[in-house]
């Protein structure tokens, strides 16, 4: 079975314009997230996709320089379910991880532990920790079959769902068989993405206090901020999920 991990990119955002490239402790976020991604046992390759517009083409040009050319793959801006879709069809994935190019503590203990779910159980479409969530925002992981990728692409209609993916497979539990994996510990409310700039402020002072490895576990982190709670008040005022929010209340209105 190959399995390949796309990492959704791109320069534009309406809060954090540019934020892929930004700086955490020394290395652009986007080469912290490959590297954490990178290290998981089985992953065969990873891939950055992002848009055809002419503002992608810095990062287009960022990644050929660092990982060459066939570490790239570009598509739709919009339709990010097409871009999937092609980016894995290309490579030839068997199964695809999902990566959002927001999360620079992505940790590949929990990457590897949604793909072993898929190892124990053939039957399983799609495996996560997103739909009942209860690790911090920013470790999310999601793991699916190229049949349920295609399936998805095929069939989705909704801007949502052409959006952000994957929500056909995982709201549609008659037509593909999902699963959602828990931290032992509800901790849904943390939040380890950056998306404004408080996030990157504070993703930066946790660099600064306690990450001196890039590779760092997340329960070490999880550990470190027990003891110094005045550090999640930084970035507390952001609701998880706000983006997904925000495409289903368009489509409400």
């Amino acid at each position: 079975m190959k399995i390949i991990a796309i990492i959704q990119a791109r320069m534009k955002s309406t809060r954090l314009p540019g934020k892929v490239l930004e700086d955490i402790a020394g290395l652009p976020m986007i080469k912290r997230i490959i590297t954490r991604v990178s290290t998981t046992p089985d992953i065969a390759k990873v891939i950055i996709a992002t848009t055809t517009e002419p503002e992608d083409d810095i990062l287009a040009d960022w990644v050929a320089s660092n990982y060459g050319k066939n570490a790239c793959f570009r598509g739709s801006e919009h339709d990010v379910l097409d871009r999937y879709y092609r980016c894995a069809n290309l490579f030839n994935a068997d199964f695809i991880v999902r990566i959002t190019a927001d999360d620079p503590l992505k940790d590949s203990s929990i990457i590897q532990r949604a793909i072993n779910y898929l190892y124990a159980d053939p039957s399983l479409d799609y495996i996560s920790n997103t739909i009942v969530p209860t690790y911090p925002e920013g470790l999310d992981v999601e793991v699916f079959k190229f049949a349920a990728l295609e399936r998805a692409w095929q069939e989705a209609r909704l801007p949502s769902e052409r959006e952000h993916v994957t929500p056909y497979i995982w709201k549609n539990k008659s037509l593909f068989n999902v699963k959602n994996f828990e931290y032992v510990r509800d901790l849904s409310s943390w939040r380890w993405t950056v998306d404004k700039p408080d996030d990157l402020y504070f993703i930066n002072k946790l660099h600064e206090l306690t990450i001196g490895d890039s590779l760092v576990h997340f329960e070490e982190i999880i550990k470190y901020l027990d003891a110094n709670p005045d550090l999640l008040k930084i970035n507390s005022m952001t609701i998880r999920n706000e983006g997904y929010l925000k495409s289903i209340n368009e489509e409400s209105t």
